[in-house]
């Protein structure tokens, strides 16, 4: 699933080649596209201009210059694209949206082949749509207030892990960060988040942060084709990872192999050397 730093990707690019657009045409393609709490169909976007596109966590948001907004979640697999002659016609295409400016004219798809992802119209409160109001901010969010959230991460009993995936207390982190980020501050996952120190509990925050902005550089993490940008290129941060989906390879720190485990219906991946329970 992207994460952060691959959602942040998308909406650079997005914001590179579709603000300052007006929406002159959206077609709705699948019966599962729109989230059912939509207030509008998808054409009700059809003749706002697209002032600015925002992220909070995993959400993004094509503000208009009107009183909604075109809301996305990419779940699992879904992509924004821009078609291009020089690459193949984008498969498993959900919506189609035609945006102009000027004399200029360009399609814009989205695009999900597991089905997860969604798109909707909402209003806005407080420049947040109504379906992101629960999500906290992240790190990146001028409004993160590390302080509150290290203490917010210190007062809960379940493992370490559950907690920084849970998008109410700091938003973005997905199971490849969470993995990062922990094998980064030398922490087991399944130790309490209660038993940690708060120093300890900073300089997890620190290393959310600090990978996240890494792997934002490098254009997010790619595995295969169920992630790639507006441009149809792959991130590349796969190749700087340490501990997610390195099982049996030597950790970079100590040598010792990466172990897998089981956790919740996921996989977490950490060094038993550096990340002593």
């Amino acid at each position: 699933m992207p994460e952060l730093p691959e959602v942040e990707t998308v909406r650079r690019g997005l914001v590179r080649f579709a603000q300052g657009f007006t929406i002159s045409s959206a077609q709705d393609l699948h019966p599962r596209l729109l989230k059912n709490t939509s207030i509008a169909p998808l054409d009700a976007v059809v003749g706002g201009r697209i002032k600015e596109v925002n992220r909070r966590g995993k959400f993004l948001w094509f503000v208009l210059d009107r009183d909604v907004a075109l809301v996305a979640h990419l779940g699992m697999s879904g992509q924004f694209l821009f078609p291009r002659k020089d690459r193949p016609e984008p498969g498993h295409v959900r919506a189609r949206f035609t945006l102009k400016k000027g004399f200029k004219k360009q399609e814009l798809v989205f695009s999900d082949q597991r089905t997860f992802g969604w798109l909707s119209v909402e209003e806005l409160i407080d420049g947040v749509p109504t379906s992101a109001q629960h999500i906290a901010v992240d790190p990146f969010d001028p409004a993160f207030d590390r302080a509150a959230v290290i203490a917010k991460i210190k007062s809960r009993k379940a493992a370490i892990k559950s907690v920084i995936l849970n998008q109410e207390i700091m938003s973005g982190v997905g199971n490849i960060y969470a993995d990062e980020s922990l094998w980064r501050a030398k922490i087991h996952p399944e130790i309490a988040a209660c038993d940690l120190s708060v120093k300890k509990i900073g300089s997890l925050v620190d290393a959310a942060t600090e990978v996240m902005r890494e792997a934002v550089e490098v254009g997010g993490t790619s595995f295969d084709a169920m992630y790639i940008n507006v441009n149809g290129e792959s991130g590349f941060f796969e190749t700087s990872l340490a501990a997610y989906g390195q099982e049996g390879e030597p950790c970079p720190r100590c040598g010792w192999q990466i172990r897998r485990i089981a956790f919740g219906n996921r996989s977490s991946h950490f060094c038993p050397k550096c990340q002593v329970r």
